[in-house]
């Protein structure tokens, strides 16, 4: 498959809770390197349609390609088997269990747990951590060990729900230079409050209103956009 064939295409896509309908024809890709940001106030279905990408909601229709592969039927494991990572808004590490176990069952699939050194070395806070339970951490440092979780899984997509919620603005800067870094290697889309952070991570946004994409473009033309702000106030 090409390099330049997107990772991720998504085309038509509606979905909801029950008889509520949040996601109106949803259509964007994703590139197989880089970030792109998805913005909007909040319920404008950024959240929603993360959960329907990784396959936590069943759109009602529309067409989720991922990998090469219609993916809008598979359930939640098959996908992330096949590449797509996630990291939910909500607490994604295990605060019972210190840092090493959590990152040993994100490095369950692998037999030389080699995958540890490797995000060890992306977030050396946590080496320092590694004897303690991840519910003490500091909010920087769970985000930390949630993205370090996902990326064991070796995604080829990886999807971020806020990343820099409830962080000190020290650590932000940190994790947003680890997004960088990261999006040279692989796909990541990020869904953040932080519009000029996000703006800078990424290279391409998409802005969501009312549950459809109301604006799209390369980051630093959405930055310029008179209707950006129209589009975020509450």
């Amino acid at each position: 498959m090409s390099d330049d064939d997107p990772i991720l295409n998504v085309q038509d896509l509606n979905a909801g809770y029950g008889r509520s309908q949040v996601l109106f024809d949803v259509g964007m890709f994703a590139r197989r390197t880089g970030a792109a940001a998805i913005l909007g106030r909040n319920g404008a279905g950024k959240t929603t349609l993360l959960k329907t990408l990784i396959g936590e909601i069943q759109p009602t229709g529309g067409l989720i390609r991922f990998d090469g592969v219609e993916a809008q039927n598979e359930d939640t494991e098959k996908r992330v088997r096949r590449g797509m990572g996630y990291v939910p808004q909500e607490q994604a590490v295990f605060g019972t269990l210190t840092v090493r176990e959590n990152l040993l069952l994100g490095a369950v699939t692998q037999r030389d747990k080699s995958g540890i050194d490797m995000v060890l070395d992306f977030f050396p806070k946590l080496g320092d951590r590694l004897g303690q339970q991840a519910g003490t951490l500091s909010g920087g440092e769970r985000k930390m060990l949630a993205v370090s979780r996902a990326l064991l899984g070796q995604p080829k997509l990886l999807l971020l729900d806020e990343p820099t919620e409830g962080v000190w603005v020290g650590v932000i800067e940190e994790i947003a230079d680890r997004l960088q870094q990261l999006s040279r290697e692989i796909s990541v889309i990020i869904v953040e409050q932080h519009v000029e952070l996000a703006l800078r991570v990424a290279d391409y946004a998409y802005v969501m209103d009312r549950g459809q994409i109301a604006l799209e473009g390369p980051s630093a033309e959405i930055k310029e956009d008179p209707r950006l702000l129209r589009y975020l106030a509450p």
